[in-house]
């Protein structure tokens, strides 16, 4: 099952890097109590995750906090380590926060994953962006392909809040 509107996000850990290395974060840390604009990309470093997805996002960042967006959260099928070198590279740290999903746990519970082991890529998530408020799905913009950003942007998000 697909995720929707009004639906409850499950409850999945996903992996950060802290001061540690690599830390759990249950779903219910991030989303409980919060509003999180949370979107998803294929893959952390790839073309149009890495030079159209995730600069609206850090350009919009302001603006979606404006509108009342407690966490910006971006969540891709990568190890934590991958999605931390992604992070600095972006310059995205401070204003995003990279969630990674290493075994699509999330991914595959909300119903957003894809095979790409054609591309070399095995498992990974459709592109979308969501707003949730209190775990709860109030708008989700999914893209009709993995290779295009054009309704998952933080621009039509904006439009959404």
């Amino acid at each position: 099952m697909t995720i929707a509107v009004g639906d409850r996000l499950p409850d999945a850990t996903f992996m950060t890097i802290g001061e540690k290395g690599p830390e759990k974060k249950a779903a219910s840390d991030i989303f409980s109590g919060k509003k999180v604009v949370l979107f998803a990309v294929p893959g952390a470093f790839t073309p149009t995750c890495h030079l159209q997805h995730v600069p609206g996002f850090i350009e919009n960042a302001d603006a979606l906090k404006a509108k009342g967006a407690d966490t910006i959260a971006c969540v891709s099928v990568n190890d934590a380590f991958v999605m931390d070198a992604w992070s600095d590279v972006t310059g995205a740290k401070g204003k995003i926060t990279f969630l990674a999903d290493p075994d699509a746990e999330f991914t595959k519970a909300i119903g957003m994953d894809f095979d790409a082991s054609g591309a070399g890529l095995g498992i990974r998530s459709k592109r979308y962006a969501m707003l949730v408020e209190d775990g709860v799905v109030k708008v989700l913009n999914v893209e009709p392909s993995p290779g295009e950003a054009e309704e998952s942007t933080a621009e039509k998000l904006l439009e959404g809040m």
